[in-house]
């Protein structure tokens, strides 16, 4: 059996930024993370975050963190600036630990940090004949540097720590890292072997489960990261998110992304029950989360909803746990 430590309500880290916040004015972000603190906690939710409010998308707690890498005046397929790297990146000093050391000074709620997983930032940067010499290079320094960060995290009294990897789940074969290159990369920033009591890691693969699973592939993705949470999409009711669970080993834990964060419209429970209740059936609910199924604003500038649309979505993912699991949180 899996171990929760009770992070029963979770986020996946990005929340919508308050108009006219500044990331350029430290102290207009200190106070918008502050106030994002006490809204998570009137939320009820079991973690908190500083809502990416620091940063500029989801993955730019690596890149404005280390040198080596360029912005490009390109877009890259998912749609965001492409960055290149020209060099083996070396970390000027924490990425985002200043940050997290205030949330732990904030509240008692578990503090949680989500990152770019470093294969994914090694498939989406690496260039070939610029720099470093293979794509499985780039990600080994990146995973030695998101390794780093994630002990110093838990040292400040992070509990969970996300790592985010938008390709996992539908690895492109056009990709200048191989599928098994990027495993053996997540593994090495992933694995904790040491760490407090309540200290969990995590690896979102997706943000949509793919139309069909390959089970081989899935179950090796598993077996091969070592992960304490899964956190799976869960929203669309497809026999491919059932799969994902079906497929999870005895010994991990799953959040289930179970509102759907880039829609307005809210979910009807019974509808969300059903599906919780069929996952449920193939894993104790009691190694169970949930959550929406990505984050709010993964890139500051293009909110996915309003910030009033995001808090009914979150009150809707405190109230699915409460038919869950009770007040035992």
């Amino acid at each position: 059996m899996a171990d929760t430590f009770n992070y029963r309500i979770d986020h996946h880290g990005s929340l919508v930024r308050p108009a006219g916040l500044t990331r350029t004015d430290p102290e207009s972000v200190r106070a918008a993370v502050e106030e994002a603190v006490v809204r998570q906690r009137k939320l009820r939710s079991t973690v908190v975050t500083d809502g990416d409010y620091p940063r500029e998308d989801f993955r730019s707690a690596v890149l404005d963190g280390v040198s080596g890498f360029r912005r490009t005046t390109e877009k890259g397929a998912d749609g965001l600036d492409r960055w290149v790297a020209e060099a083996l990146p070396k970390a000027d000093g924490p990425l985002v630990a200043d940050w997290a050391a205030r949330l732990t000074e904030a509240t008692v709620i578990a503090a949680k940090v989500s990152l770019p997983s470093p294969a994914y930032l090694a498939a989406t940067t690496f260039e070939p004949g610029l720099g470093p010499a293979s794509a499985r290079e780039l990600g080994e320094a990146l995973a030695q540097i998101v390794h780093a960060e994630i002990r110093l995290l838990v040292a400040q009294g992070v509990r969970l720590v996300q790592l985010n990897n938008p390709l996992l789940l539908d690895w492109p074969g056009e990709s200048p890292l191989s599928y098994e290159d990027a495993l053996a990369v997540e593994v090495t920033a992933a694995r904790l072997d040491e760490r407090p009591e309540g200290v969990r890691v995590g690896v979102c693969p997706g943000w949509a489960a793919p139309a069909t699973v390959d089970r081989a592939r899935v179950e090796e993705l598993y077996a091969t990261v070592p992960a304490d949470r899964w956190i799976l999409p869960f929203h669309q009711g497809t026999e491919a998110e059932l799969d994902l669970v079906r497929y999870l080993p005895e010994d991990r834990d799953v959040c289930l992304g179970v509102v759907d964060a880039t829609a307005p419209a809210l979910e009807d429970i019974d509808t969300v029950m059903s599906r919780v209740d069929a996952a449920a059936e193939l894993k104790d609910i009691e190694d169970m989360a949930v959550s929406p199924s990505r984050g709010f604003a993964d890139v500051a500038t293009s909110p996915l909803l309003t910030a009033e649309e995001q808090r009914q979505k979150l009150v809707l993912v405190e109230t699915i746990a409460r038919y869950c699991w009770g007040n035992e949180f």
